[in-house]
């Protein structure tokens, strides 16, 4: 097939057009490289079948042919991370919602389905035990930034599902609870390889908040094969569907293991969430996926466990240095 990847110089989009030239498509990657890095594709440049094109999904001129030359569109394309959100919040708003309109539109004008890629973001401060797609989603106020992606995204999901429903657009949901491993920075806001960078110097690594807040952590590669599965399944289409690791472990017991794991001889500090993130912000105390749904559609189930998770990022940044 020939696919058009949003977002394709990003962390999860990298690792995710690798696979895909791996599997015989034909790959174009768009990114305006706001977060995601060219090198990140590097291992691609000397493969035929893919090119990587510099540019926005806000560009109407750029995107349309791209989606018009493609068989199907992953859109990743999208401002992460909350430290980027809280101190950008506008451009993170237009670049998420109205990027994602320009991307359904274009699809719609020449019925290429097209994979969305959301985040547990949506479920906002739900602390259910395992959250379920059909969960309600519970939310601060609307004038804390901290919730503006969280808008987005849902606003993204209902755009798609209603281009599905009115329009017959054959469209994919998936929401990705912590997604980590090998090329995610930790400079927006990104606690693992946050604290990994800092543990593999020796440096404080420094939790916001009291650290009881627990997260759950997937491998890329594990969500990048639980991609593959749902985006060329019949049985997928029209449905919004978790892809998550249903580990769960507070952030205190993160740094002491990554502390562990790396030998390091960091120290834990902490940091408030005022004093790291500014006024009015919140944070919720769990997120859990339940991932009944994946495992019964395609039979997913995440392989890869937390210190392996450690051990490849440790890699990646050690030949870094």
């Amino acid at each position: 097939m020939r696919i058009l990847v949003t977002g394709g110089a990003g962390f999860i989009g990298s690792h995710l057009c690798e696979r895909l030239i791996s599997d015989g498509h034909t790959v174009t990657a768009l990114d305006n490289f706001s977060t995601g890095r060219a090198s990140n594709l590097a291992l691609l440049k000397t493969k035929g079948g893919f090119d990587l094109i510099q540019g926005s999904i806000l560009d109407n001129q750029i995107l349309a042919p791209l989606i018009r030359d493609a068989d199907y569109v992953f859109h990743l394309a999208a401002a992460v991370g909350v430290f980027n959100i809280v101190s950008n919040p506008l451009e993170s708003l237009l670049t998420n919602i109205r990027g994602t309109e320009n991307v359904l539109e274009a699809a719609y004008t020449t019925n290429t389905p097209v994979f969305l890629t959301s985040s547990s973001e949506v479920y906002g401060k739900n602390i259910s035990d395992s959250l379920k797609e059909s969960d309600d989603r519970i939310l601060g106020s609307p004038i804390t930034l901290r919730w503006s992606y969280s808008e987005a995204k849902a606003i993204d999901e209902s755009l798609a599902y209603a281009y599905f429903v009115e329009k017959n657009l054959e469209t994919r949901i998936v929401r990705f609870f912590n997604t980590v491993g090998p090329r995610q920075l930790g400079a927006y806001g990104m606690v693992v390889p946050r604290f990994v960078e800092a543990a593999l110097a020796n440096e404080p690594i420094t939790v916001y908040g009291d650290g009881s807040q627990t997260r759950c952590f997937a491998h890329v590669y594990d969500v990048i094969d639980a991609v593959v599965s749902i985006a060329f399944t019949s049985n997928t289409i029209g449905k919004v569907i978790n892809i998550g690791n249903d580990f769960e472990i507070s952030i205190n017991n993160l740094a002491q293991k990554i502390i562990a794991e790396t030998n390091s001889l960091s120290e834990i500090t902490y940091v408030p969430y005022l004093e790291a993130y500014g006024d009015g912000f919140e944070d919720m105390e769990r997120r859990v996926p339940n991932i009944d749904l994946i495992k019964g559609l395609v039979g997913w189930q995440p392989k890869r466990n937390l210190s392996t998770i450690i051990r490849d990022i440790s890699a990646e940044m050690k030949n870094s240095l």
